[in-house]
């Protein structure tokens, strides 16, 4: 499979919808936009394909849902009824774009050094960032909007499973709602692990659809926890940051781990654990 194999399949799968497609051979991108309003999504075909290797044919029915839900969104104005808007904060990295297609700043905020906070429209099945353009719209200014996105995400129900590798234990937050790796901001949910932890606490966002909480009792637990959160960034759709942070009473600190036992990193005993386990949170039904 190649970009324009793919290219021909995302069209094929997406030809029921009122669009039209157009194709950068050079930044290897599908503009996928509707004909009455001109507004769509691009999507970035050498990823995709890149996934395809490993996920087949489930890869594409992500993207498919995805660009439907979007363009499906997109048909009307968001916000023509202001009154039950709900605004989330959602995780990107620091590399993610900064506009939009149409030159507009989305609003942002600093949280670490490997992420930063956007802020989404909640539509449903799916959401929409705001841009500064927007934030003049909903007549906010952005320290409201920053305080309304907290305060839901607080809300938000936290539920989670949690697995033992080698004496480590791992929390999955698995509320497949969209928003599972913007629960990173709710210190109070953190800190509630963080009581049960008996040793060091990681937690990682390696993309937007999942939250990983660790409780690091002996050294394996690193190798472990760096194979698992590389095993997710690989594989999300929306990646963020394959790196682990510390975490101390609301406080964030990025960690690079190095494999140092590598014997113990290659056990398969342990991979194959992992990938069971990543396989089991990843064919849950998402947003």
């Amino acid at each position: 499979m190649n970009v324009f194999q793919m290219r021909d399949k995302l069209k094929d799968r997406l030809n029921h919808l009122d669009v039209k497609f157009s194709f950068n051979r050079e930044d290897e991108t599908l503009r996928i936009s509707r004909i009455d309003n001109g507004k769509g999504v691009t999507v970035k075909i050498n990823p995709i394909v890149a996934k395809y290797k490993s996920q087949k044919e489930k890869i594409v029915d992500e993207i498919v849902y995805y660009v439907e839900e979007a363009v499906e969104q997109m048909k009307g104005d968001v916000l023509e009824n202001t009154d039950n808007i709900q605004i989330m904060p959602v995780l990107r990295s620091p590399s993610f774009d900064k506009k939009d297609k149409n030159g507009n700043l989305f609003v942002i905020d600093e949280h670490t050094a490997e992420t930063n906070i956007y802020y989404a429209v909640d539509l449903g099945k799916s959401y929409r960032l705001i841009d500064e353009a927007m934030l003049e719209e909903l007549k906010l200014t952005k320290q409201q909007l920053k305080e309304m996105a907290l305060f839901n995400v607080r809300k938000l129900e936290n539920k989670y499973t949690t697995d033992e590798v080698k004496g480590n234990i791992f929390y999955f937050v698995n509320s497949n709602d969209g928003y599972d790796a913007s629960r990173i901001l709710n210190t109070s949910f953190l800190n509630e692990i963080q009581t049960q932890c008996e040793g060091e606490m990681l937690v990682a966002v390696p993309h937007q659809d999942v939250l990983i909480i660790a409780d690091i009792r002996n050294k394996t637990g690193y190798d472990v926890m760096a194979h698992l959160t590389m095993e997710f960034f690989t594989k999300g759709l929306v990646p963020i940051t394959s790196l682990s942070l510390g975490y101390d009473k609301g406080h964030f600190e990025p960690i690079f781990i190095l494999g140092k036992n590598n014997k113990q990193k290659r056990d398969p005993n342990v991979i194959q654990r992992l990938e069971a386990t990543r396989k089991q949170y990843e064919n849950k039904d998402k947003k």
